[in-house]
């Protein structure tokens, strides 16, 4: 108990700094991708937790699924032994995605790009994933994707982001990379501008000190018309 308190302090006084930190959190530092420390980073963080999580999330699907800011394609790992799932990726960063092309991933199925302007057809995917991405783009640009996620995705999506243990919207921050520390209501009224009541959240198993990880599933508004959720069983989030 006393150290919720304490937490609770702390995120309580960080959270007095909002609007300031939310000022600053205007563009995305992007040098950190063109990294390779970061990309050797990236082949480890999401051990025994998201890249797990993930590859039960789709495991028996079939279709196209698109890996969202793909970094390196560390998570096609989990997914290589599914047959019947179609993975491309996409990322910002040159340098990550020829990465992933070592790693064996077909080229033609990887894209360097911009997740705000995605280049790919309306209805392409069946599927589609991003982990630890989201929170390190402008509020514009959160918004942005997700509506081109919507639009190239016509079926669930899940989208795993950090959000604070305090429970308040402590801002912007910038560290090693810049990001939004902000609590699980915040980000469910951006997912509902695009997905109105088709919005869904887990915990995820990732943590640390000061934040947790929730995956915010969505479904496409088409998509209970053709599909059914399958064996995915997620609780509508109660704020």
């Amino acid at each position: 108990m006393r150290a919720y308190a304490k937490l609770f302090i702390k995120g309580f006084f960080r959270s007095l700094l909002k609007n300031h930190r939310h000022a600053r959190g205007t563009s995305q530092a992007l040098d950190i991708y063109m990294d390779e420390s970061f990309a050797k980073l990236l082949e480890q963080w999401g051990n025994g937790t998201v890249w797990n999580e993930i590859q039960i999330f789709l495991a028996d699907r079939e279709g196209n699924v698109l890996d969202l800011a793909c970094g390196t394609g560390r998570v096609y790992d989990f997914l290589r032994d599914n047959v019947s799932l179609d993975y491309y990726g996409c990322d910002i960063s040159a340098l990550l995605i020829e990465k992933a092309v070592k790693r064996g991933i077909d080229r033609e199925r990887l894209c360097v790009g911009d997740a705000t302007k995605l280049e790919y057809r309306d209805n392409q995917f069946d599927y589609l994933f991003s982990i630890g991405s989201l929170e390190h783009f402008t509020e514009e640009g959160i918004r942005t994707t997700l509506k081109e996620c919507r639009r190239v995705c016509s079926g669930i999506t899940f989208h795993m982001m950090p959000v604070s243990r305090s429970g308040f919207d402590e801002g912007w921050v910038t560290s090693v990379q810049s990001y939004w520390h902000n609590s699980e209501r915040w980000w469910l009224q951006i997912f509902r501008e695009v997905y109105g009541d088709s919005v869904w959240t887990m915990r995820s198993a990732w943590s640390d000190r000061t934040l947790f990880g929730n995956w915010f599933v969505t479904a496409h508004p088409m998509f209970f018309t053709r599909k059914k959720l399958g064996a995915i069983v997620v609780d509508r989030p109660k704020i």
